[in-house]
């Protein structure tokens, strides 16, 4: 009895004086730091785990980055990965975005471990991981519900609430979340200690913020600080200057979304809008916007897909001109999971999906197009709309063309923005290749040409 004593003695010395575990780093594969060049030329995947798949896990998700990086991809948004409160959860499976603990995984996805092999193999390859950060709102199952309720924002009655439009007063219908409040600063801290816990050990390369503009300046100021203090990492908001927080909050972050040209884009392929309009945007752009502020170019992404309908339905015949607009124009181009598989359905949100795994054109198409977004300096992303510059035609409403130059790189953009054959010339005179198949291309202003409905040309010096 004496040696068992003994022997428990020891052993709970030794738990006390050992060291709290740390990020597992024999494995880790270390990758580039991310920086400004990289980001300039980078594509950006959305990843939506659950529906990538038949089986909806990190593992099989994996298996496909080497091809995910023939796209041209270098960095990878992973939709949010944590665990979904059932506590009036919606559909079968709930909403990822009603979170019930910031710092553990989804079963549903595969374990800690599995995402930890995801993130390795995709350092491996060159390509950043960033995850989504649900900062505004929890699940209702999440432990703050029960432990520190001070949290969250409550009714007249006491009762946490969920979020609420400002503008109506009314809820936004997502009654499966519970509404936090930053004036909470023990909360504010525990947010950032949940953010940094992933950065450390998960080696992730940043996030993307869920409504960004919903949560006060002064916890991003400090949080930002702390993470890059760490490594550096990328930084993507959904916002754009309309929202609360406008040009200051864009600031704060790599990137943001540029959610106005995307809706103008879809108002033009179903012909409610003349390519005029696509001018007007790029100067108020240029207006109200630093040359820093990159703009991510969509034509779909999660909400966009499952709530407004798929590329087909919202674009038709003008998919593949939008999609080089988005290459083309300053900004990063997203790409969001089956796209490149010609995605042609709405996935379900709160429930299993999935769709077929077939090469088709889209994928040859958007490789073509990573290259020459990879590899072409005219192209850097945060090379503003002031250096773009507009080659004049005689036929404005359908035609738009210009011109991004950089380090001696010129590449020209031709195209028809109608569902008509258009005739037009154009005040320009250069010899250029066409792309992607190298082939001899004059442009002369003494030339009559003529485009097919949606007709592009890419043209390089």
């Amino acid at each position: 009895m004496k040696k068992l004593l003994i022997a428990i003695l020891i052993f709970n010395s030794c738990l006390e004086n050992s060291e709290p575990r740390k990020p597992i780093t024999k494995n880790r594969v270390e990758i580039e730091a991310i920086n400004q060049e990289i980001i300039d030329k980078a594509i950006i995947y959305e990843a939506n785990i659950r529906q990538y798949s038949i089986e909806g896990t990190f593992n099989a998700f994996a298996e496909d980055l080497g091809l995910i990086k023939e796209l041209g991809v270098n960095i990878i948004w992973i939709m949010p990965i944590n665990p979904i409160s059932t506590t009036k959860s919606k559909g079968p499976l709930g909403s990822y975005y009603a979170i019930s603990d910031y710092k553990k995984v989804n079963p549903e996805f595969g374990t800690s471990d599995d995402f930890r092999s995801l993130v390795e193999k995709a350092h491996s390859l060159g390509i950043f991981i960033i995850i989504d950060w649900v900062p505004g709102h929890t699940g209702w199952d999440h432990n703050w519900i029960y432990e520190n309720s001070d949290y969250y924002l409550k009714n007249k009655e006491g009762e946490i609430i969920d979020p609420i439009n400002p503008s109506t007063g009314e809820s936004f219908g997502w009654t499966d979340v519970a509404d936090l409040d930053y004036d909470n600063l023990e909360m504010q801290q525990a947010m950032m200690d949940a953010m940094v816990f992933w950065v450390k050990e998960y080696n992730i390369d940043g996030f993307r913020v869920d409504q960004a503009y919903a949560v006060p300046q002064n916890f991003y100021e400090k949080t930002f600080k702390k993470l890059k203090s760490i490594k550096p990492i990328f930084l993507l908001a959904e916002t754009d200057i309309n929202h609360p927080g406008g040009i200051e909050l864009v600031d704060r972050f790599n990137a943001s979304y540029d959610w106005v040209g995307h809706h103008l884009s879809k108002e033009i392929a179903q012909g409610k809008k003349d390519v005029h309009s696509l001018r007007k945007h790029f100067s108020w752009i240029n207006k109200n916007y630093k040359a820093k502020n990159i703009l991510i170019n969509f034509l779909t992404n999660h909400d966009e897909n499952s709530w407004n309908g798929s590329i087909k339905e919202s674009y038709g015949d003008a998919e593949k001109v939008f999609t080089a607009l988005n290459y083309l124009s300053p900004g990063m181009p997203l790409i969001y999971s089956g796209q490149e598989y010609d995605l042609n359905k709405r996935l379900l949100f709160f429930e299993k999906d999935s769709f077929p795994k077939v090469s088709g054109e889209t994928m040859n198409f958007l490789k073509r197009m990573g290259d020459l977004k990879n590899n072409h300096p005219a192209l850097k992303a945060s090379l503003g709309y002031e250096k773009l510059s507009y080659i004049k035609t005689n036929l404005e409403d359908k035609i738009l063309a210009f011109e991004r130059t950089n380090k001696g790189d010129t590449i020209v953009f031709v195209a028809n923005f109608s569902n008509n054959h258009s005739q037009f010339r154009m005040n320009y005179d250069n010899d250029f290749k066409s792309f992607p198949k190298g082939t001899k291309k004059i442009l002369s202003s003494t030339y009559e040409y003529v485009m097919k409905p949606w007709e592009f040309w890419i043209l390089i010096k």
